[in-house]
């Protein structure tokens, strides 16, 4: 019993520790002048789309939740947000070659129809991201118009 109340011990002790620990949050409330609703005319729904369901992990904009603040979790954002940008960043969508925007936009309408994005994983904790059959058809006809 003393061997589980000294590994407790040591785990709370860590799980405080680590608490302490900062993070790089991913907030600029500027809209560049490269962002992808700047360089298209994109209709005010998709925009409301894109934002709600996209823009958390694939801009330099991440609301965060509540629970962002709490270690491991915040580095598991992190680093699942930076990752995200590294493939996409609608925040600097504009400043892509036009051969990699088309590309891209081949590549999302290929992913939000098959369900691909938004994360299952993200879409569990964040309901509200979740697009129905008739948000995918308004985004992929939009995106379609673009190729």
């Amino acid at each position: 019993m003393k061997l589980f109340k000294k590994v407790f011990l040591f785990l709370l002790i860590a799980f405080v520790g680590i608490q302490f620990m900062p993070t790089i949050r991913n907030q600029n409330n500027e809209v560049l002048e490269t962002d992808f609703t700047k360089t298209f005319t994109v209709p005010t729904n998709i925009q409301n789309l894109l934002k709600n369901s996209c823009y958390d992990c694939h801009s330099n904009n991440t609301n965060y939740p509540w629970y962002n603040k709490i270690q491991p979790v915040s580095w598991f954002l992190e680093h699942h947000i930076k990752e995200g940008k590294k493939e996409l960043n609608f925040s600097e969508f504009g400043g892509y070659s036009e051969r990699r925007q088309k590309s891209k936009i081949k590549s999302i309408i290929s992913q939000v129809r098959d369900d691909e994005m938004p994360l299952w994983t993200y879409t569990l904790i964040h309901r509200d991201t979740k697009l129905s059959e008739d948000d995918k058809k308004l985004i992929t006809n939009y995106l379609n118009e673009l190729k």
